[in-house]
């Protein structure tokens, strides 16, 4: 499926399956969506079908720019491979909601 990024009552879905060639757009249309936050929001990553790197790279970004504006952001729905990822890479603790 491919990949998206869509607002739904202050949560931030994400769905599909996120590579290399795909991550840009989906990062620049999250940034889009976080820069217009008004609120703290939620990132839904339940509807995530990978978990790579390039994922883990753009949810950091997304957390840089969201701190740079005071939003705060928090993470569901994460696959346990995604969780060994971010472990794997001792970034579960950059990740509010990365966690087992």
């Amino acid at each position: 499926m491919a990949p998206r990024v869509e607002m739904t009552n202050d949560i931030l879905v994400v769905t599909g399956d996120v590579d290399a060639e795909s991550v840009v757009a989906l990062r620049s249309k999250g940034e889009a969506v976080i820069r217009s936050a008004a609120v703290d929001l939620t990132v839904d990553l339940e509807g995530l079908e990978t978990a790579h790197s390039v994922v883990l790279s753009m949810l950091l970004c997304w957390q840089r720019l969201a701190a740079s504006l005071s939003v705060d952001l928090t993470y569901r729905g994460v696959s346990e491979r995604l969780l060994s990822l971010a472990a794997l890479s001792h970034l579960d603790d950059h990740l509010p909601g990365f966690t087992r």
